[in-house]
């Protein structure tokens, strides 16, 4: 039998209760956000409350939770109990809770279905991670960029964070990012006439070929199209991951490989490691070589992994003009040093029958490419380390967070460590928001923090081709913008503008690095907020010419609109496949913590 081993050391009782307590707190604390479940306060003192959620007339479930900013709470895992029938028991079963609310939010048989199935995933990887080799976050403070990526826990909005519907227990094993097992990339040939290339305009087809794979390994691709009769002039040359390949590719390219229009080559020498969006493959073996970005069309958290066939395509075109942007702006270019690893080339294939049909669900559109993105290695200068914005929120098997790790490390006080980031981060995203109506999706795997002696020191942004997106006011500075690249970057209204900082950065990221320093005791939560209302304040006040946009993207209004994660899977949207991806439901609205700060009370 397989994976018996495997399963024995890390599925125990021990680590299967407390993987399960720790998710039950975050189900608790993100339903009681998203505003599908409404405990009862039995008492309070302070921030801090006991709190009763009565699931029928027999069972209820206690715990304590503490208030936080942006309408949100931090239930402690370990106070949470059961009283059913008069009897009062520890929890151990996350399921169970989503089980008990689904009359009570209305989830569909077949979404909870579908979702016990995620969330048993997410737990089994949690236990793993649990077992995981036990690196203190003091000793993950030097640590790799690539390497720390595998210490990650996932999305820390999304209870369902790993699920990973298409993965088998092997395919876990082998490709998940906690896992940090190094693969080799497939390659296959696809026919010029099947496929499309794209590149900025200082690299070619053949350079990018050269700089990613040997003279060796060229040679014996470019063979075994020769030994299948082809002429390897007429074809395009790109990686696959395995997974890909037997599950996706096989079954839905068979007349491409019958005809071959597509002809398997074999693996490339480089290892590579997968990221935490399990897509993207940073190269091990020469580590300034692109990062490969591949459709995997596993589903995890809201969407299929795969990679959107009309955004592959303008990826290059995005990037020159991102990139033109900053090389433009002395703001950004010179005194934020704004890092923007670039999309420098992609490939992608559609399957004909497919692109075809009307109304087609998302992933079949999404099966073939591959972009290629500058390495991060690239950029970072002497003395220089990236992370990513998650891994500030990484605590290790002792409960000591990563980010206090840094601080020590930087010998500066937190208030001081925590003004130097919001700096470092704020400027350019704001300087792109307010001077070019333009915005990035800056969530934790997007935004990566340079630092340089343990302190922020500049900011790098990456996944432009997804998460870019544009104001539909009328600014002169989009006025070059393509139609192509308008046909396919999503355009916003002021507030969906604004949205991608406050949702994207504030309510997905800086909510909980935020209760990492309130629960260790190095800033309180009203510091923190204040200190990156100071930020925006200092940066508006350097560019008062921007004084009309600031009023329109306007990040210290009282409410906004509150996007919910959660619910889009668990009550709107479901298992259903559409023609697009789904995106964040609107339910309510969130008190922005941002508007208690007045500009005369910052300090």
């Amino acid at each position: 039998m397989l994976f018996t081993k495997e399963i024995q050391n890390v599925i125990n009782y021990e680590n299967w209760k407390k993987v399960n307590q720790k998710l039950l707190a975050k189900m608790l604390s993100e339903y009681m956000y998203e505003d599908m479940i409404h405990p009862t306060v039995l008492s309070k003192i302070g921030v801090q409350g006991e709190y009763e959620f009565e699931v029928s007339e027999n069972k209820k479930y206690c715990y304590v939770a503490e208030e936080r900013f942006f309408d949100s709470f931090d239930v402690k895992w370990r106070s949470i109990e059961i009283v059913e029938s008069g009897e009062r028991r520890n929890v151990d079963s996350a399921i169970e809770l989503l089980v008990d609310i689904k009359p009570l939010i209305g989830m569909s048989a077949e979404t909870i279905s579908h979702l016990i199935k995620e969330m048993n995933a997410t737990l089994i990887a949690d236990a793993h991670l649990l077992e995981k080799d036990s690196k203190t976050s003091e000793d993950l403070v030097n640590a790799d960029y690539a390497l720390l990526e595998g210490f990650m826990d996932g999305h820390p909005w999304i209870t369902y964070n790993k699920g990973r519907i298409g993965f088998g227990y092997d395919d876990y094993l082998a490709y998940a990012p906690e896992q940090q097992k190094e693969i080799r990339l497939s390659w296959i040939a696809v026919h010029q006439n099947k496929a499309s290339f794209q590149s900025v305009s200082h690299l070619n087809y053949h350079d990018l070929l050269a700089g990613e794979l040997s003279e060796q390994e060229r040679t014996y691709f470019l063979g075994e199209i020769k030994k299948n009769g082809k002429d390897p002039s007429d074809y395009y040359l790109l990686p696959v991951h395995e997974w890909q390949w037997k599950n996706i590719l096989i079954q839905n390219f068979p007349e491409e490989i019958a005809k071959k229009q597509l002809i398997p080559l074999g693996d490339g020498e480089d290892g590579y490691l997968p990221q935490q969006s399990i897509r993207t493959f940073v190269n091990q073996s020469s580590q300034k070589k692109h990062h490969v970005k591949l459709p995997m069309s596993i589903l995890n958290t809201l969407v299929y992994r795969g990679l959107p066939a009309e955004r592959t395509l303008v990826a290059p075109k995005v990037t020159e003009w991102i990139k033109g942007i900053c090389e433009n702006d002395s703001f950004l270019k010179e005194e934020c040093r704004v890092i923007l690893p670039g999309e420098n080339a992609s490939i992608n294939v559609d399957q004909r029958f497919y692109k075809g049909i009307e109304n087609i669900p998302y992933q079949y559109l999404e099966m073939l490419g591959a972009i290629w993105r500058e390495s991060i290695y690239t950029y970072v200068e002497e003395g220089e380390q990236a992370i990513t914005l998650a891994a500030l929120l990484h605590e290790d098997h002792n409960d000591h967070p990563f980010v206090m790790s840094l601080i020590e490390a930087s010998a500066l006080e937190p208030e001081e460590w925590i003004r130097q980031f919001f700096k470092v981060i704020m400027d350019p995203l704001l300087h792109y928001l307010y001077q070019y109506g333009t915005v990035f999706s800056p969530h934790g795997q997007n935004t990566i923090l340079v630092l340089k002696d343990a302190k922020p020191h500049r900011l790098a942004i990456k996944d432009f081709v997804d998460d870019v997106n544009v104001t539909d006011q009328d600014f002169p500075e989009l006025k070059g913008i393509t139609s192509e690249l308008k046909h396919v970057l999503r355009t916003e209204s002021p507030e969906g503008l604004t949205q991608f900082i406050f949702t994207g950065l504030f309510i997905c990221h800086l909510r909980y690095l935020s209760n990492i320093f309130v629960n260790h005791q190095l800033i309180d939560e009203e510091t923190f907020w204040s200190l990156l209302a100071n930020s925006i304040i200092d940066y508006q006040n350097r560019f008062p010419h921007l004084d009309e946009r600031f009023k329109l993207f306007d990040l210290f209004q009282p409410k906004l609109t509150k996007l919910c994660l959660n619910r889009n899977r668990m009550v709107d949207y479901g298992y259903s496949e559409e023609n697009d991806r789904p995106h964040a439901s609107e339910f309510g609205k969130v008190s922005n913590a941002l508007a208690r700060f007045e500009k005369s009370n910052l300090v």
